[in-house]
């Protein structure tokens, strides 16, 4: 309670930061994929180039963590499509955390940030990862002090919001930078958005098939643009959760065991799966929503035995690698 009651401070101290001195330029072009809307953007964050440059450095940049060993981009690597393929990220002084890390591709659309929907929006997310003892270990009004001691640092925030380092420009531009991170490149789009209809073999349209169909029942969780509906869900993965998920932000205990569901896209990429990386593959977790869950008192009244064949198991993972951003 005494961290959350912390990061609630912050979260005020945020909010009161000056916005209306801020000069506003909506000439950046992001790089969105075809057929995706235009994300929500708040009008005191428009991109630009500077805070773009700003928010990127300081993402891969381990200064945001207390003995600057740890950085954002420590969970987040490029190779692995911005996760880190461990079922529960390490933080500084190789301390276990407490959750698998998600992706972060396509997270400009995201209504809530984390697996339990804790944080509203991509500005105030880079609060919880600098304060949390698993994570970075350190407070914002040192970062500060620490940022506002670097020549280049200063200059960066200067150019990108018109004043020296703080809470205000660092979280700020750490969500613009990672409002430019999108994947929409896929088989499934080439398919989808750009009328390649030749682009799936055989097996990959059955299992596209199962995926959009009451066989499978994959659509009502994970039929959007983003293989997401940004739901909670308790999809069943235990009896006993040692993990509340989203009744930790609720205290509500018909959210015990519910946690945000996820995107799919460049799933072959991401795994380990679910909130605590407990599959390890993709067979594993259609294997898992095939029996129909552990039956938990919160599971959702979608799941259900699916009995699924070996060859509609098969075709279902053919289609899900379609999902993966080939470019």
């Amino acid at each position: 309670m005494k961290n959350i009651s912390k990061i609630l401070f912050l979260l005020l101290l945020f909010a009161s930061c000056k916005k209306d001195e801020l000069k506003q330029n909506n000439d950046f072009p992001l790089e969105i994929p075809k057929g995706f809307p235009k994300p929500f953007i708040p009008e005191n964050n428009q991109p630009t180039a500077e805070r773009i440059e700003f928010g990127k450095k300081l993402f891969f940049d381990p200064i945001l963590s207390r003995d600057s060993t740890i950085s954002c981009s420590s969970c987040h690597f490029t190779d692995k499509k911005f996760t880190d393929g461990l079922a529960i990220s390490i933080g500084i002084d190789n301390r276990l955390g407490i959750r698998n890390a998600p992706t972060l591709l396509n997270v400009a659309y995201l209504p809530t940030m984390f697996w339990d929907g804790g944080v509203p929006n991509l500005e105030q997310q880079v609060l919880a990862p600098i304060e949390s003892h698993f994570e970075m270990d350190f407070n914002l009004p040192d970062v500060v002090k620490r940022l506002n001691t670097i020549e280049e640092y200063k200059t960066l925030s200067l150019k990108a919001y018109n004043q020296l380092p703080s809470i205000f420009s660092i979280t700020r531009a750490i969500a613009c930078f990672e409002r430019t991170l999108y994947t929409g490149k896929s088989k499934y789009d080439d398919f989808t958005y750009y009328n390649n209809k030749n682009a799936f073999s055989d097996a990959e349209l059955r299992g596209m098939e199962l995926f959009f169909g009451e066989e499978g029942d994959c659509f009502h969780c994970h039929g959007t643009f983003l293989f997401t509906d940004n739901s909670f869900q308790n999809n069943g993965i235990y009896e006993f959760y040692s993990d509340s998920g989203r009744a930790r932000i609720t205290l509500n205990q018909d959210d015990v065991g519910l946690f945000k569901v996820p995107s799919l896209r460049n799933c072959e990429k991401t795994a380990p799966y679910m909130h605590d990386g407990s599959f390890e593959t993709l067979e594993e977790v259609i294997e898992h929503y095939n029996s129909g869950g552990k039956n938990h008192p919160n599971q959702s009244s979608i799941l259900r035995p699916l009995f699924l064949s070996q060859k509609d198991k098969s075709d279902l993972v053919a289609f899900l690698k379609t999902l993966t951003d080939e470019k």
